[in-house]
């Protein structure tokens, strides 16, 4: 396994999972801060450190790609044009254009393709799954979803850099919650999205923020959404998201109420 961008999510989720499960082997990484990239290779005794990412593909069977979101599709393409596997994190791409792009090039080169949201494999999701495929609350009708934090607007790192990010808390946070109910309902074609972005609580000046300092003056990605999406088979979602709610606490929720019941994902509950 090769590993390209190797920051906070890399050094603290991806590259201790590898370290840990049979058959993987660190091998090589790569990262625009080569200090730091031979940092992290000492630390996790990694053998090889390039300053050219795709020197990394004739190296590895698999990459893991924790770069900014500019940089997915791009990166993603030549590793599975240069036949290795990927696994890129959330969200995919910055556009439907980059997206389309990296599945035709692992379907060209007959290469894995995988998308970090990991929200799919709690154990409270895997069971709502098993159980929506088995038709337990019927066709479902409305799905409800909040992904909300309070005051949590990370102040580190690139995550308000429009540029190299795309978005701020749908495309970071709320992008987890949007892929499970999709995926839980069968992915159903929208035919329409009625939303609405707000940043001005992060625009604030002197906000009071749990994750660090922002400056409301640079500020310009979303720190809060809403939106109605209606689908083809006339099922209906209500979702949010936030960073940077005025709520008394964080919270994370996922309901699908069907013909025959519902169930809540998170805590999990059939009913």
């Amino acid at each position: 396994m090769g590993f390209i961008g190797v920051g906070g999510i890399a050094q603290d989720r991806h590259l201790p999972s590898f370290a840990h499960t049979e058959g993987v082997e660190l091998t090589a990484v790569q990262d625009m801060n080569d200090e730091r990239a031979r940092q992290v290779a000492s630390v996790f005794d990694i053998p090889y450190v390039v300053k050219d990412y795709t020197e990394l593909f004739k190296m590895v069977d698999a990459v893991t790609i924790s770069t900014p979101n500019k940089f997915h599709s791009e990166i993603a393409v030549a590793a599975l044009d240069a036949g290795v596997h990927v696994l890129c994190e959330k969200p995919m791409a910055m556009s439907t254009a980059e997206c389309e792009a990296m599945i035709e090039a692992a379907n060209r080169n007959d290469r894995h393709l995988s998308i970090g949201y990991h929200y799919r494999y709690t154990p409270e999701a895997k069971v709502a799954k098993e159980l929506m495929e088995n038709g337990e609350i019927g066709d479902p009708l409305v799905t409800r979803v909040q992904a909300m934090r309070r005051r949590k607007v990370p102040g580190w790192g690139v995550f308000t850099n429009k540029d190299l990010q795309g978005g701020g808390s749908m495309i970071d946070f709320g992008c987890h919650l949007l892929d499970l109910a999709l995926w839980l309902l069968d992915d159903p074609k929208p035919v329409e999205v009625i939303g609405k972005t707000y940043n001005r609580l992060s625009k604030t000046p002197g906000l009071v923020n749990d994750w660090g300092s922002i400056d409301p003056e640079t500020f310009n990605v979303d720190d809060h959404v809403t939106s109605y999406i209606t689908f083809e088979n006339g099922l209906s979602m209500q979702f949010e998201c936030s960073w940077a709610a005025n709520i008394k606490e964080d919270h994370t929720t996922l309901s699908i109420s069907g013909v025959d019941g519902g169930m809540d994902v998170y805590p999990f509950e059939l009913y």
